[in-house]
C-alpha cells in the first residue's frame, strides 16, 4: 500500500525523535520515498545525518540560509501525505494557533495533502486542557491522529502519552493509504448547496445551504479515488480537486435535469437542500412594490431522491439528507423507507454548532438493515469521511 507514496515527515522537539530513524526504514522497505523537515529543537534528539542516509534525500531545517530557500509550499504540494511524528506539546501549540516560526509549520500551513500527526509527551502535558483544545482544534481542521500509547515516559513515570511505535505509525499509514485508493473505478454523483426558485428577475426563494457539507463529500470521495460529478446549487465554496466534475445549477428544476439525465453511477448523494415547491408563475418584469400584501401560488417540485430510488439498480449506493426540526428519527426514518435510500443522513438544527453555514456538524446516519449511528460534533470534513467510510462499508 505504501509502493510510490510520497511522505513527508516533520519532526519536533521530543525524545521520541529517536524512533524516526526505524519508521523512515520500515517506510523505504515498503516503497515509499521519504523527505524530512526537522525543526531545530529536533536536532538534539536525532542526527540529520542518519536521517538523510536512510531517506536518501536531504534533511531540512530552516527556511533559508545563504544559498538557498526552502520551497515550502512545493513541498506542501509534492506530497501524498504529510506526518508530524513526534509531535511536541509546543509544535501542538503553534499548529493551532499558526504561529509560523520555522520550516515544518510553515510547510504544514501551506500543506494540501492530508496531514497525520502522532503526538508525544509525558502524561501531565497530554491531560491538560490546554493540549486536549488544540488536539480537537487540528482535528477540526481536517488532521489525523494516531493514538498514544501506554508505557514509560521519558520522565521515568508510567502512563499515556508515548508515542506510537515505528510498526504501529507504518500499520496506520498503510490502512489510510488503503482507504483512500478503496473507490477506485467507482463513479459517484454528489448535489450540494441551495436551490433558487425565481420569483421575479431579481427575487428568487432559497434557503441557507452553503453547499460545504455536500463539497466535502464529494472531495472526499474524489480522494479515496473515486470518479466524482458535483452537482451544485449556488454557493460561494470551492473545491481544489481538479478531478471532480462540476455541474452548476440554480433551481430544483436545472439540478432535477442535471442529476436523471445521468446514469452509471455506483454511488449518489444527495446532500442539496432542494425545494420543494417553487412558483407556478416567475414574473417577466421585477414586481413593484405597490400593495400591502402579495399571493404568490407555489406548486411541488420534482423529488429528485425519490425518482433516483425508483431507478436504483442492484449493487447501487443512494445516500440520501434529511433536515428535520421535530419527530427527527420518526421522519428520517419515513424518508429512509419511502425514497428507498440504503442511508439517510439526517441533520439536526437542535444542536448548537451543527447545521447551515459553519464549518462543523453533528449528524446520524439511518441504515437500511435497522443500524444507527452517531458521529458527534465534528468538522465538515470529519463528517464526510465518516459517510464515505459508511458508503464504502455498504458497498462490500
Amino acid at each position: 500500500m505504501l509502493s510510490g507514496k510520497k511522505i513527508l515527515i516533520g519532526i519536533t522537539g521530543s525524545i521520541a525523535a529517536y524512533k524516526i530513524p526505524f519508521l523512515v526504514r520500515n517506510l523505504i522497505k515498503e516503497g515509499a520515498e521519504v523527505k524530512i523537515i526537522m525543526t531545530p529543537a529536533a536536532t538534539d534528539f536525532v542526527s540529520k545525518l542518519t536521517l538523510s542516509t536512510l531517506s536518501k534525500n536531504p534533511v531540512l531545517i530552516d527556511l533559508f540560509d545563504e544559498q538557498s530557500w526552502a520551497n515550502h509550499v512545493m513541498l506542501g504540494r509534492w506530497a501524498d501525505l504529510m506526518l508530524i511524528a513526534p509531535l511536541s506539546c509546543n509544535t501542538l501549540s503553534k499548529m493551532n494557533s499558526g504561529q509560523c516560526d520555522n520550516l515544518l509549520i510553515a510547510t504544514y500551513l501551506s500543506a494540501t495533502c492530508p496531514v497525520i500527526i502522532a503526538p508525544a509527551m509525558d502524561e501531565d502535558m497530554w491531560h491538560h486542557q490546554t493540549t486536549d483544545d488544540n488536539l480537537t482544534a487540528v482535528q477540526k481542521r481536517g488532521c489525523r491522529v494516531i493514538p498514544v500509547e501506554f508505557g514509560e515516559l521519558a520522565s521515568g513515570l508510567t502512563g499515556e502519552g508515548r508515542m506510537a511505535e515505528p510498526e504501529t505509525i507504518t500499520n496506520f499509514l498503510q490502512s489510510f493509504f488503503k482507504d483512500k485508493d478503496a473507490l477506485i473505478g467507482k463513479k459517484a454523483l454528489v448535489t450540494a448547496g441551495p436551490t433558487y426558485e425565481a420569483i421575479d428577475p431579481v427575487r428568487f426563494i432559497g434557503n441557507h445551504s452553503s453547499g460545504k457539507m455536500g463539497y466535502a463529500i464529494a472531495e472526499e470521495l474524489a480522494d479515496r479515488g473515486a470518479e466524482v460529478t458535483l452537482v451544485s446549487g449556488p454557493v460561494h465554496v470551492k473545491t481544489n480537486n481538479s478531478s471532480i466534475e462540476i455541474i452548476k445549477t440554480a433551481s430544483a428544476e436545472e439540478m432535477h435535469f442535471a442529476c436523471t439525465s445521468r446514469n452509471g453511477f455506483d454511488i449518489t448523494v444527495m446532500a442539496a437542500a432542494v425545494a420543494d415547491y417553487t412558483p407556478v408563475e416567475t414574473k417577466e418584469q421585477k414586481i413593484k412594490k405597490t400593495d400591502d400584501v402579495i399571493n404568490i401560488s407555489f406548486k411541488k417540485t420534482k423529488d429528485i431522491l425519490t425518482e433516483l430510488g425508483a431507478q436504483k439498480k442492484e449493487g447501487q449506493i443512494l445516500v440520501g439528507f434529511a433536515l428535520e426540526t421535530e419527530h427527527e428519527e420518526k421522519n428520517a426514518l419515513k424518508k429512509l423507507n419511502e425514497k428507498k435510500a440504503d442511508l439517510i443522513v439526517m441533520n439536526s438544527l437542535q444542536e448548537e454548532g451543527a447545521g447551515f453555514g459553519i464549518d462543523t456538524n453533528s449528524v446520524t446516519l439511518f441504515y437500511k438493515n435497522g443500524n444507527i449511528q452517531k458521529t458527534g460534533m465534528k468538522s465538515k470534513k470529519l463528517i464526510a469521511k465518516d459517510i464515505v467510510d459508511a458508503i464504502s462499508g455498504l458497498l462490500k
